[in-house]
């Protein structure tokens, strides 16, 4: 059964479309998974038609603009823009980013015509999803959001995240959807079948995330949630900080670590020497470990960064504090490592687009970071992740070479409001958790804030949009997984295979 003698053009683009818009509600916090399955499932049977490309863009449009129907809002209240150019930014992104599932589906047709057998599409469209999926991660300057992959979170396929990596991974989920598409179809219903029985196989077989046995440290996230329209705001500025202080100094008597979320501390540390004192004060009083968020600036280059600040009591490790000195450190008692992957038109204007500036003035200037990513204590070498820097895997990867046993993301995502957007942007903090091997400690300003385990389950969590301090425990890890040794070579290694096997054994044929 071909759609192509049963639709019209008009209604191919429609169906795609409704099949790309369903995808976000298969995410975070939906977890409506069987939606995906049966989103993609459609897209395979409608691509089979004379508009393969058409089509895949259209889903792809439904996916990634109408899914991000959230940036408006974003970019209208806290970036500045008008809401006549608010409402295009979805537009536009679903008009950028529509273009991976086109080319995607398109490619996959072009070879299986070549190809001409039965099951070369069966095969493709899962493989060459992870090409997709790695495209998206990198062109443009990479958007991973609501990767395929992040689709086995929460089943006991997730542990194969430890070895293929949430890329790699998209080749499931794309697979199940094929299968029961073909399934409808009589000359591929064998093909279907025997795909179907291999995914329960894989599931079944998944591989077992080890348990840790390091000595348990205690950590307090501080959520403050505070208001986004407050947390720049001078005049809230002493609130806003003595309540971080308030929360954590009712906990910091029974931690070993405290984290406060991203740009906790709100300016420039170097140009408010009293507040500096303050903060000083209030973390020596406490005698434990304190991450916060802050901002830095290098007043030799005038460059500033967006990054994380490590606290160390004066009486912690006085070897290591001396070492550094020595080193020409900072300070002692206070390192800092800046957010290396920044957010496009929100954190910086890219280099090709300096008109922009005239249109969202409220856009940040700031400048990637160039060090390791790496806080040292006593008691862990902290690997730092920056709020959107947690969607790449690439950069959490980076942290563990680098000597990170646990890694700590800390985000605001206030900026999302009470859309999905958090909760879709929390899914990649679990799958950084499977691909290291690491515990993951998330702090937020409003949420969501979490312990998260080596194997993706949260273990300690706070209410969403609430002001609250999340207590628990976690352990340092060593372990190295085969992704996090082998990265995304494996899958790259396998769809290069099969593409030579498409292109050097076919069967000419004029139909899929």
């Amino acid at each position: 059964m071909n759609p192509q003698n049963l639709l019209p053009r008009p209604s191919l683009i429609f169906l795609a479309l409704i099949c790309g818009m369903a995808m976000p509600f298969s995410f975070a916090p939906y977890h409506h998974i069987w939606l995906a399955i049966l989103s993609l499932a459609g897209l395979t049977w409608l691509i089979q038609s004379k508009h393969p490309f058409i089509t895949g863009y259209s889903f792809g449009f439904g996916w990634f603009g109408v899914g991000a129907w959230w940036l408006a809002p974003t970019v209208h209240h806290y970036g500045g823009l008008p809401w006549a150019i608010a409402i295009l930014v979805p537009i536009l992104m679903g008009i950028i980013m529509g273009l991976f599932p086109a080319i995607w589906v398109w490619f996959c047709i072009k070879i299986t015509r070549f190809n001409g057998k039965p099951y070369a599409l069966l095969l493709l469209l899962p493989f060459s999803a992870i090409i997709m999926e790695w495209l998206r991660g990198h062109v443009f300057t990479g958007l991973p959001w609501t990767s395929i992959g992040n689709l086995t979170l929460g089943s006991p396929a997730s542990a194969w995240l430890s070895v293929f990596g949430v890329y790699g991974m998209a080749f499931l989920p794309v697979l199940m959807a094929v299968s029961l598409a073909f399934l409808w179809q009589k000359n591929q219903r064998k093909f279907a079948s025997l795909a179907i029985i291999i995914c329960i196989i894989f599931i079944y077989f998944a591989p077992v995330i080890p348990q840790l046995e390091t000595p348990e440290h205690r950590v307090a996230l501080v959520q403050p949630n505070i208001p986004q329209d407050q947390r720049w705001d001078a005049k809230f500025l002493q609130q806003s900080i003595q309540h971080l202080a308030q929360l954590s100094e009712k906990e910091a008597a029974n931690v070993d670590l405290i984290i406060w979320p991203e740009a906790a501390i709100p300016f420039f540390l170097e140009r408010n020497p009293n507040w500096q004192h303050w903060l000083h004060t209030q973390m020596s009083s406490w005698e434990i470990f304190v991450l916060f968020g802050g901002l830095k600036l290098f007043t030799d280059t005038n460059a500033s960064q967006n990054g994380l600040y490590l606290f160390e009591p004066q009486a912690a490790n006085t070897t290591q504090n001396i070492k550094k000195q020595a080193l020409g450190n900072q300070s002692a008692s206070k390192q800092f490592v800046g957010k290396h992957h920044l957010v496009p038109f929100g954190e910086y204007i890219p280099s090709w687009l300096p008109w922009l500036r005239k249109i969202g003035p409220d856009i940040a200037d700031f400048t990637p970071a160039s060090d390791n990513g790496i806080l040292t204590a006593s008691i862990s070498q902290f690997g730092s992740l920056i709020c959107y820097e947690s969607l790449f895997p690439e950069e959490a990867r980076q942290r563990v070479q680098a000597g990170a046993n646990v890694l700590v993301v800390v985000t605001n995502d206030a900026w999302y409001g009470h859309s999905p957007a958090a909760w879709q942007h929390f899914q990649a903090s679990q799958a950084r958790a499977v691909e290291t091997g690491r515990y993951v400690l998330r702090a937020g300003n409003t949420g969501i804030s979490a312990i998260i385990a080596p194997d993706g389950q949260v273990t300690h969590t706070a209410p969403w949009w609430t002001s609250a301090v999340i207590t628990g425990t976690y352990r340092t890890s060593n372990v190295t997984t085969l992704y996090q040794a082998w990265g995304n070579s494996p899958a790259f290694i396998l769809f290069g295979i099969l593409m030579t096997w498409l292109l050097l054994f076919r069967k000419r044929s004029d139909h899929i």
